[in-house]
């Protein structure tokens, strides 16, 4: 069965790798800009614009190889899509908060609007690589375009931004071009879109073209099913068992998901993304 794709594009001036964080060209944002609470996840409370008590004086990590076994799991599972460098290289000309304790606050603020934009710039790039989508690639490129053109913006543009009306817009097109993508497949489809399927048993489950769209699969045994040309963007994907699962062809499944769940060497997986180490 073919996953109907094209070679990935090209963002402007920007290419798509870039999209992936580059944590020596980040002054540690994504450890001091987002607020946690204590839980499976996190060991610890911590509130916006707080930096964590693990990081270093050097923008390191000092629990970076021990983050799981010592109650910080969620940080092995958040991606930035290069928002990180964005912010403090381009944004802020390579200036870091600690040098420029007034403009902290900004740049965590920043990081929260960007980091959203650069998620967006993943799925289209990845949706002008689908065949089927191909009457839309106009749209999606303009699309990506001004998504693009986004980032470079001032601070002051980027903290007025409707930041919730830009991603409906565009979360619409991408819906179009999933729908189109997974017309390919001839058989009835299921449609699990937002559906409660924590600790569901899918094993060997025929879902081959599904809407899982924000699916919560927290725990759910996948093991040896068929999600080939399944939409699983935002699908919660944490605990859940992917052994033996075919995943090639899979729509806007991003590394994270991936991250936060668990597999073996038989899962499938697309060719842009990796096995996690600990699978």
């Amino acid at each position: 069965m073919s996953d109907n794709r094209d070679r990935p594009e090209p963002l402007p001036g920007r290419g798509r790798l870039d999209l992936r964080a580059d944590c020596m060209r980040c002054f540690a944002l994504c450890c001091v800009a987002p607020a946690f609470s204590a839980s499976a996840d996190f060991a610890i409370d911590k509130r916006a614009g707080q930096p964590c008590p693990n990081l270093s004086p050097d923008f390191s990590c000092g629990i970076h190889h021990d983050l799981g076994q010592k109650g910080f799991r969620g940080c092995t599972v958040f991606d930035c899509f290069g928002a990180g460098q964005q912010v403090a290289q381009v944004t802020y000309g390579g200036q870091d908060w600690r040098q420029a304790p007034r403009t902290a606050k900004q740049m965590f603020d920043v990081f929260t609007v960007m980091r959203p934009l650069h998620e967006l710039l993943w799925y289209l790039a990845e949706a002008l690589t689908l065949r089927p989508a191909r009457p839309m690639y106009g749209e999606l490129g303009r699309a990506l375009e001004e998504t693009e053109r986004l980032t470079h913006e001032s601070p002051e543009f980027l903290l007025k931004l409707d930041l919730e009306a830009h991603r409906r817009d565009v979360n619409a097109l991408l819906l179009r071009a999933s729908e189109l993508a997974r017309a390919e497949v001839k058989r009835k489809k299921r449609d699990h879109r937002g559906a409660d399927l924590i600790g569901a048993d899918l094993r060997g489950a025929d879902l081959r073209g599904a809407s899982l769209r924000g699916a919560y699969l927290i725990g759910a045994d996948l093991r040896g099913a068929d999600l080939r040309q399944a939409d699983l963007i935002g699908a919660d994907l944490r605990g859940a068992d992917l052994g033996g699962a075919d995943l090639t062809g899979s729509i806007y499944l991003i590394q994270s998901q991936l991250d936060a769940a668990k597999g073996d060497a038989g899962t499938k997986v697309p060719p842009s993304l990796a096995h996690p180490a600990h699978w």
